[in-house]
């Protein structure tokens, strides 16, 4: 294995100027076997960590990003004005504290955030793989973390944690490796995807195939099917919204005063979407918004395959839904609650009154850091961390 070990300086706001790691792994004949039976590598991971490892490394938190999430969780690259995608979650003194704890973050395979995706190159051609990328799952991408744990000389994860696509992944990691995770905390997230939004993904999907300048994947060197992969963003972004949170932040309002009797866009909500598809296609590979969604839509840890029989966990998890969020609706964790019971595990759940919707797990900081830290402190303290 090989990876880049890059410098970070800590602020007095959060953890300061920071730069992705890389960790190559999976080096033939040693491939990555993923679920279908076929077999990847070389693998490249992109990964960032904020705070320190203590001396056995046991303090270490996995944070697991959301779909169209990457590594960089926290901090800012050099030269750029936006943190990381949870910064108001990590740092000193935040919920992930990382004073007490050393939190890691990594770019998913099938991603396009440095990690090994469909537009990486493929060894055996020496160009982009496109759709000759396997189709991975999200117990692929939790496999290929767990290969970048190895690498740190981690035994056990003090705690695995995130929302939406990330709490699938957090469980996913308590569904194979169980021995390995001392705490869990999946957030906006269910046991398995639902009809609905399986339904969701596949018209983003289509949304890009449609495009001419799709090519059938073929459209590196030519440039993205970028009306089809804005179309995808935008139904998307409306699942991650809320009746209420459009109502509060645009309502009818218009852009001018009076209509124009046009099909240019006149609402204000119609623009906001507009400008999110053209910011996300500049930022984000259609082909990879094709494999991930494709791995939520396989994801299925319910009907006992969260526990496996003759399994033991001692997990201990914290649960966390939002009342508006009608994408991963409250129910949907509630029946997570419901099988930690069953197997007699450990568990606390909390559902936050928010009219942010799914993106809630992103915005309401201030009630998730008091649950998470509690929880956090509670777990280091049977683990006889003391102040970690």
């Amino acid at each position: 294995m090989t990876k880049m070990r890059e410098k970070k300086n800590a602020d007095a706001d959060g953890v300061g100027i920071v730069q992705t790691e890389f960790v190559v792994f999976a080096q033939p004949p040693d491939e990555l076997v993923l679920e279908s039976g076929k077999r990847l590598g070389p693998v490249t991971l992109a990964y960032e960590m904020y705070g320190r490892m203590n001396a056995d490394r046991s303090n270490v938190i996995l944070v697991l990003h959301a779909f169209s999430g990457n590594a960089h969780a926290a901090g800012y690259h050099a030269g750029e004005k936006t943190p990381g995608w949870w910064d108001a979650m990590i740092g000193p003194g935040k919920a992930f504290d990382t004073d007490r704890y050393c939190v890691l973050c990594s770019n998913v395979i099938g991603g396009c955030g440095g990690s090994t995706g469909p537009s990486s190159i493929n060894p055996a051609t020496g160009k982009p793989y496109a759709l000759d990328f396997p189709v991975i799952t999200i117990a692929d991408m939790v496999n290929a973390q767990k290969e970048l744990i190895d690498h740190l000389g981690i035994k056990k994860l003090f705690c695995v944690a995130g929302g939406s696509m990330g709490g699938m992944q957090a469980l996913q990691w308590v569904a194979l490796y169980p021995e390995m995770v001392r705490n869990a905390i999946p957030i906006a997230t269910s046991l398995k995807h639902s009809p609905q939004q399986i339904a969701f993904d596949e018209v983003g999907r289509q949304a890009i195939m449609a495009d001419p300048d799709w090519r059938r994947g073929n459209y590196y060197g030519h440039g993205q099917p970028e009306r089809g992969l804005a179309v995808a963003r935008m139904v998307g972004h409306i699942t991650y919204m809320s009746d209420k949170s459009m109502e509060q932040k645009f309502s009818r309002k218009l852009k001018d005063d009076n209509y124009s009797f046009s099909f240019a866009p006149e609402f204000e909500v119609e623009g906001y979407l507009r400008h999110r598809g053209d910011t996300f296609v500049k930022r984000f590979d259609a082909n990879s918004y094709i494999y991930i969604t494709k791995a939520m839509d396989y994801y299925d840890l319910s009907g006992g395959r969260l526990f496996p029989a003759g399994t033991t966990v001692s997990t201990r998890f914290l649960v966390i839904a939002f009342e508006s969020d009608w994408l991963y609706p409250a129910y949907q964790s509630e029946e997570l609650v419901s099988e930690l019971k069953i197997r007699h595990v450990e568990g606390t759940y909390c559902r936050i009154e928010s009219t942010y919707g799914h993106d809630a797990f992103l915005l309401e900081v201030e009630e998730q850091t008091h649950l998470i830290k509690h929880f956090l402190t509670a777990g280091a303290e049977r683990a006889g961390q003391g102040n970690a």
